[in-house]
């Protein structure tokens, strides 16, 4: 590998990121790691820099520098990808553009990366039409695919990816689980999703399937879900949340559960993401990208295993914030 290679990773302290931008520093790469947040750094080839993307003259210059590859973790609205994705796609040798599982239907178990989109085949004319994140992420595929024609692009579709202060169970993030449970507060959950199939991926096992598909020619022009093929039913994972750090789980409906998230009928947001993902079967075949990285399934953490690590890594002194309704929700019904 050249050493002179400079790569650009865009949301660079997130989930994935956290893990990816350490990996490619040891992999050789200058990695100039981009994001909103202030981030320490004591690893060499690594400059971490705080910027606004979603102002254009800022990315503008940023992307100047001329850069090898570009790993994408950043959130583009509809309306801004017909800017955002010809420009970076003609700013690079690699581009890695960030969609998700979410984006599948239900009509294939495992899932694979032919398996039909949402976008595609749903009958929800509301949801094609939205900005919903499995629809404006699949707006972005077609986007890549139909301004690169040199194939210049990779294609990643990772499922739920648990990290440090990435916690989640069903629909529910770190504040209402771990949160939860290191507060004494029990988590409602919906009934309709404890025997339902999910799979949950380890950061740091991401991470890895990206860096190895970056420059990678096997990589270049296509679509790989980077996921595990390891997949428990949400009642599981809850019992594995109970063992870890103690947390305690209300099966309710699933009405009362989305009252409690999201009172607002008119807002879908909720609704969209347990009915059209978590309650989805969630069986994933991750035979593509462990063949283009040469990774197997051995290397990969379990789920039980990957979540306890990232739980023992959780500050025990975080100003948690549960949700103030589940609390109420759970008061007035004496669970």
């Amino acid at each position: 590998m050249k050493q002179e290679k400079f790569v650009l990773v865009l949301g660079a302290t997130g989930a994935m990121g956290q893990y990816l931008v350490p990996r490619l520093a040891e992999m050789g790469y200058c990695v100039d790691a981009v994001s909103l947040d202030e981030k320490e750094n004591n690893l060499p080839n690594v400059n971490y820099i705080r910027a606004d993307l979603s102002k254009s003259d800022v990315l503008r210059e940023m992307l100047a520098r001329h850069y090898d590859g570009i790993v994408d973790f950043m959130i583009y609205r509809t309306e801004r990808l017909p800017y955002v994705l010809p420009l970076l796609l003609s700013s690079t040798e690699h581009y890695i553009f960030l969609s998700s599982y979410r984006i599948y239907a239900d009509l294939e178990h495992p899932v694979r990366e032919e398996s039909p989109r949402l976008i595609d085949v749903s009958d929800d004319v509301l949801l094609r039409n939205s900005d919903d994140y499995c629809i404006h992420k699949a707006r972005g595929e077609n986007i890549v695919r139909s301004t690169a024609p040199g194939k210049n692009w990779t294609v990643i579709r990772p499922a739920i990816t648990y990290s440090l202060m990435r916690y989640q169970l069903v629909t529910l993030e770190a504040h209402n689980t771990v949160g939860r449970a290191f507060t004494n507060r029990k988590a409602v959950l919906p009934e309709q999703a404890r025997n339902v199939d999910a799979t949950m991926s380890w950061a740091g096992d991401v991470a890895r399937m990206i860096s190895l598909l970056l420059f990678n020619e096997k990589a270049r022009g296509e679509t790989f879900s980077v996921t595990t093929a390891e997949h428990h039913t949400w009642g599981e994972i809850a019992d594995y949340y109970k063992e870890i750090c103690g947390l305690e789980s209300v099966w309710v409906d699933k009405e009362e559960y989305l009252k409690i998230l999201s009172p607002d009928p008119y807002m879908r947001g909720a609704r969209w993401q347990l009915e059209y993902d978590r309650l989805y079967r969630r069986i994933m075949d991750n035979s593509k990208v462990l063949a283009a990285t040469g990774l197997t399934r051995s290397c990969l953490k379990t789920l039980y295993d990957g979540l306890e690590l990232e739980i023992s890594r959780c500050p025990k002194d975080f100003p948690w914030r549960p949700s103030p309704e589940m609390d109420a929700f759970l008061e007035r019904n004496h669970l």
